[in-house]
């Protein structure tokens, strides 16, 4: 019986950790627990999305959804789309909390399971997670959440030494590839993952060399940008304009400078993407708290060679997007989109600073031991906590409100079944990527309609940022939205190839002399939400070959994926009973 007990009282603490992170996560996202869909800025889930041209990266919008959107079309058929979306996000967000926890009690032992809970309340309890999520980042906050995991799996393979069981080598380098690939769902987490990965192995350790840990994480990482990489080879565009950089550049808080801000992992472009505690020099209190609690665990763990890598680390995510924001700096961002158009995904300097995380959190969980000199590590770790959660209280309950789970009127699922029925090019009024829909909220969402139907839906890409236009990669999308505008008639409309025209009621946007062209023209389906309109024209999608390869390519990233995981997986269960 005591044994029992015992066993009970084992297992409740193993899971005490993960459980308060789940908690913060579950205060987080609440709302999304409720029915409906993430609609929200750049989130976009539906009932159902499919492997169209888009799906695959070959249209002319460059493949910045890549493979999440190969991913969310594969799942959709067994499970419903938006609730596709939210564990994704959900799960990212337990993964950034829980790993924090794992990483530091491998970096940090002696800091405890206070530490561990400190490590954790950082990771999800910060500004960057508010303003990715008020941005519908879902993707990208998955990456970030497998940044603990790929720390802590390479610096095991570091750190196992010749007298180590053969078999957790095995599990933390199939973990590696699990966590590499996971990352992989956007290729900017793919590329902070690589990162993390890389300045890993360099640490000094008596385990796996670091060409070899370097080499498999490399190794994996190419593997798994193979969708965006070939995407990016083989769509019918990719072309990126200088002057997106600008609209994108980090930006300063309140009191703060843009230096302080992205220290205080906030700083986003977007100003309406963020916590109304942030947009007040409130921010300040904040971001003091924030550098206090890393401060004070810096003289507990600097001497340790991973703490201390993952510390330059965070500095250099701190810095480096700090000159992207100053003249000199988007400069040369802008010369190297120009020259390198796949390098746009660098323009967003803010999201780079989810680097600082992983080192963050490590000083967190010092700062525990740091205190425990003068109170017990209980009441240090409670109380760096709850300073932590209280000076960003407004990110719980979705920011405030502002992450929500929303419904599509009924005219959206008869709309998308009649063009799955037929799916012929498709083009939408108002001319504008972002729309404004009431029963949606105030914020702004991309058009849902690309990823609810099997058809190309044409689309320019282009954004308004601050009164700016960045214009996006879709010529041929603007062209016939010109035409639209002008007004042609119905027939050059179909020589154009277009099937079907949608107008979707209660957005702003252009219309210009469009109900000229409408008023000539079939209408199959109206509402108070919608319009569709047949044109008939047609034209051929991506050669065949293209997109089988570009299928493969995909399965190919989710078995590696997969085969990471189970190999992990297999390994531990394996390493337990050797036990």
């Amino acid at each position: 019986m005591s044994a029992a007990i015992a066993a009970l009282v084992s297992a409740a603490r193993r899971a005490a950790v993960p459980g308060y992170a789940l908690g913060l996560v579950i205060a987080v996202t609440a709302p999304l627990l409720a029915p409906g869909y993430l609609l929200l800025r750049d989130a976009v889930s539906t009932p159902r999305s499919y492997l169209s041209d888009d799906a695959l990266g070959l249209s002319e919008s460059a493949p910045r959804a890549l493979p999440q959107d190969f991913a969310v079309a594969v799942f959709s058929h067994v499970v419903d789309g938006g609730l596709v979306v939210k564990t994704f996000l959900i799960g990212g967000l337990w993964l950034a909390g829980w790993g924090a926890a794992r990483l530091s009690a491998l970096v940090v032992p002696d800091a405890g399971a206070g530490g561990q809970y400190v490590a954790a309340t950082i990771a999800i309890w910060n500004p960057y997670v508010a303003e990715r999520l008020l941005q519908g980042h879902w993707s990208l906050l998955v990456g970030y959440g497998c940044l603990p995991w790929v720390a802590t799996a390479m610096l095991r393979l570091r750190r196992l030494g010749p007298g180590d069981p053969g078999r957790s080598v095995h599990a933390a380098g199939w973990a590696l590839v699990c966590w590499i690939a996971l990352a992989g769902l956007t290729a900017t987490g793919l590329m902070l993952a690589a990162t993390v990965a890389l300045v890993c192995a360099v640490v000094p350790g008596r385990g796996a060399p670091r060409r070899v840990c370097a080499a498999l994480g490399l190794g994996v990482a190419v593997v798994a940008a193979l969708p965006w990489l070939l995407g990016s080879a083989l769509g019918e565009s990719l072309q990126t304009t200088p002057a997106g950089v600008v609209a994108f550049a980090a930006r300063a808080e309140p009191g703060l400078g843009t230096l302080g801000s992205l220290a205080a992992l906030g700083g986003i472009w977007n100003a309406e993407a963020v916590p109304g505690w942030r947009t007040t020099a409130f921010a300040v209190v904040g971001s003091v708290i924030l550098w206090g609690v890393v401060a004070a665990g810096v003289p507990t763990v600097w001497r340790r060679p991973p703490a201390l890598a993952l510390l330059l680390l965070a500095a250099v995510a701190v810095l480096i997007p700090a000159a992207m924001a100053t003249g000199p700096g988007i400069g040369a961002v802008e010369a190297i989109v120009h020259a390198l158009p796949g390098f746009a995904v660098v323009r967003d300097g803010q999201k780079w600073v989810a680097l600082a995380m992983p080192g963050y959190t490590v000083a967190g969980a010092g700062a525990v031991a740091t205190l425990r000199r003068w109170m017990p590590a209980p009441a240090a770790a409670a109380g760096l906590c709850v300073a932590l959660i209280a000076v960003l209280a407004d990110l719980g309950w979705g920011v405030s409100g502002g992450v929500v789970s929303v419904r599509y009127p009924p005219g959206w699922a008869a709309v998308a079944a009649a063009i799955n029925a037929d799916p012929r090019p498709v083009a939408v009024l108002p001319a504008d990527v972002m729309r404004r829909f009431a029963w949606a909220g105030p914020a702004p969402v991309l058009d849902p309609l690309p990823r609810w139907v099997r058809a190309r839906v044409l689309s320019s890409g282009d954004l308004t940022i601050s009164g700016r236009v960045v214009p996006g990669e879709g010529a041929r999308a603007r062209a016939v939205q010109q035409l639209l505008l002008d007004g042609t008639d119905p027939q050059t409309l179909t020589r154009a190839g277009i099937g079907w025209i949608v107008v979707e009621s209660g957005t702003s946007g252009e219309t210009d002399s469009a109900a000229t062209t409408l008023r000539q023209m079939q209408v199959t389906y109206r509402d108070a939400d919608l319009v569709l309109y047949r044109a008939g024209g047609n034209y051929p999608g991506a050669p065949g070959l293209r997109r089988a390869i570009m299928i493969a390519v995909h399965v190919g990233w989710l078995a590696v994926l997969v085969t990471g995981a189970v190999g992990a997986a297999t390994a531990g269960l394996r390493l337990r009973r050797r036990r």
